[in-house]
């Protein structure tokens, strides 16, 4: 590098970033929020900006760097805070010290922009505020125009913006301007031109469910996240779950180091030793095939060889799946009062799969995990809103991802109905996700059901192309010995195999040729003379 780039390098201006108090949005800002920078906070009633404009002031403010809170023709303050105050982050101690609410309606509803702006500015300057909120500026904006005449004009309303703009930057103050506004008006509004970041929060309706998401549609000076963020309010306020949750984290791992046991000899050997460390399995196969038990039976082979698990189950609460587990000789209850086992039991109402990501891999990361069990994908799907269940498959792979990114080993299970003129994988069409698959399902044999299972696919190594049998006892998941002499075993419906119609197996055949005695040579016959 040249001297005189060196020299423009550090002179650029850095840009300190704030935290915003909400867990995610950080990550989505790029890294924080931009000190002094002029923000617009915006969506439709109801769809959470006055909580989110106070909680990132209730972070940022202190008696060193004072807040002030404009209230415009909404809710008065003293409604406002009634409400505010059951979140956690709200701190009593800080009003009227580190953070002030002050009532503009009087001044919008007699005066004009100008007198608007010249009040701001002087509470501004008395506070010497380095945090500002006015709620809701889009009442500003209407009582301007309602009252026509040139402070009703676009050019008057970007002037005035700009001014406010302009003077709030100048006395190094970090501001938001929160206002009800639908996306239509997004174009061409002065408003959103002159802001250094827009935020907008959506809530939709779907069906039965509410869905919110944010997007930031615009933050100069640094690069965020792109796209819409799912988010819920909960009592500790807003928190949001970014789409690229544990994709940004550089690790160094590498799948397929070592080989983990399924606590099966059997299975391990026809999966080439076990599963490859850091790899993805799915378990696919008919209700009542033994999909849980193999999961379990995976989970508690790690928690032997002292390797931390998680289990994710949608189906039944935690208590039921502990008790099953006893049934198998399988003891939970330790692992879990050591912190060595996590049971998350994930069936909100309008779940999404970007906070499911987000539980499991704090939970990874707080006990070190090394297996996860998902059990099962029918059931993770029915647990989401409708609206994110059309992007299951997208959000599925980013979930798996992530967390075999962190050295994670998967094994998910997924119900399939069974057919007797096929073998479906999935119904989700999923199985590209998988690096590993093993398929279990059931076959009519002598007037019984019974069950057979078989290694599909596995990505990084040889595996067994034998179908075995299998039976779920009081000790788990015990395979046999591979089944042998059928024909149509994948239909469900085999046939045995018979010589005397010529169905043979060409290789069985061979074999059996191979096996047979060699007839002594015959002798030379003597020619007559």
């Amino acid at each position: 590098m040249s001297k005189k780039g060196k020299t423009e390098g550090q002179e650029r201006v850095q840009i300190r970033q704030l935290p915003t108090g909400v867990p995610g949005l950080d990550e989505i800002l790029g890294g924080g929020l931009p000190e002094y920078s002029f923000n617009i906070i915006a969506g439709a009633p109801g769809s959470g900006k006055t909580t989110l404009a106070h909680q990132i002031m209730f972070a940022n403010a202190s008696k060193e760097t004072p807040a002030l809170y404009f209230t415009v023709l909404g809710e008065p303050a003293v409604k406002m805070l009634r409400y505010q105050q059951q979140y956690s982050f709200f701190d009593p101690s800080k009003i009227d010290g580190a953070i002030r609410f002050i009532n503009l309606s009087q001044t919008v509803l007699q005066k004009d922009l100008g007198a608007v702006l010249d009040e701001i500015i002087k509470e501004v300057e008395a506070a010497n505020a380095k945090f500002v909120m006015v709620d809701s500026f889009r009442t500003v904006v209407r009582r301007a125009q309602a009252m026509g005449g040139s402070a009703g004009t676009e050019l008057e309303l970007q002037g005035f913006v700009q001014r406010l703009a302009l003077h709030l930057t100048s006395w190094q103050a970090t501001s938001f301007l929160v206002g009800e506004y639908v996306e239509g008006e997004l174009r061409d509004n002065p408003v959103f031109t002159v802001a250094d970041g827009l935020f907008w929060l959506y809530q939709s309706v779907e069906r039965n469910s509410i869905v919110r998401k944010m997007q930031v549609m615009k933050l100069r000076g640094q690069k965020s996240v792109p796209g819409l963020h799912t988010f819920r309010i909960t009592d500790d306020g807003i928190q949001t779950f970014p789409r690229t949750f544990g994709l940004s984290e550089q690790t160094d791992h590498v799948k397929g180091r070592r080989r983990l046991s399924t606590g099966i000899d059997r299975l391990d050997a026809m999966l080439g030793g076990g599963i490859p460390e850091g790899e993805s399995m799915l378990l696919a196969g008919p209700s009542g095939s033994g999909k849980s038990t193999l999961g379990m039976q995976f989970i508690d082979e790690g928690l032997k060889q002292g390797e931390p698990g998680i289990v994710a189950i949608f189906e039944e609460l935690p208590a039921e799946f502990t008790h099953r587990a006893k049934m198998f000789g399988i003891d939970l209850d330790k692992s879990q009062k050591q912190d060595k086992l996590r049971i998350i039991y994930l069936r909100p109402l309008d779940l999404s799969v970007d906070e499911t990501v987000h539980e499991i891999v704090n939970a990874v990361k707080e006990i070190g995990a090394k297996r996860l069990v998902i059990d099962s994908l029918v059931g993770f799907e029915m647990a989401l809103a409708p609206g994110f269940r059309e992007d299951f498959r997208e959000s599925l792979y980013r979930m798996i991802a992530a967390l075999t990114r962190l050295g994670v080993t998967i094994v998910s299970t997924v119900e399939i109905e069974e057919e007797f003129t096929s073998m479906s994988l999935s119904k989700f069409t999923v199985s590209f996700l998988a690096d590993d698959i093993v398929r279990l399902r059931y076959v009519s044999i002598n007037g019984q059901y019974r069950k057979m299972l078989m290694v599909i696919k596995m990505r990084r190594s040889r595996h067994s192309i034998d179908m075995h049998e299998y039976q779920i006892t009081s000790k788990g998941v015990e395979i046999g010995e591979a089944m042998r002499g059928y024909h149509g075993l994948t239909s469900s419906v085999p046939t045995p195999w018979s010589e005397e119609s010529g169905q043979n197996d060409p290789p069985l055949r061979e074999e059996r040729r191979q096996e047979r005695p060699s007839k002594p040579p015959r002798k030379p016959r003597k020619r007559k003379s």
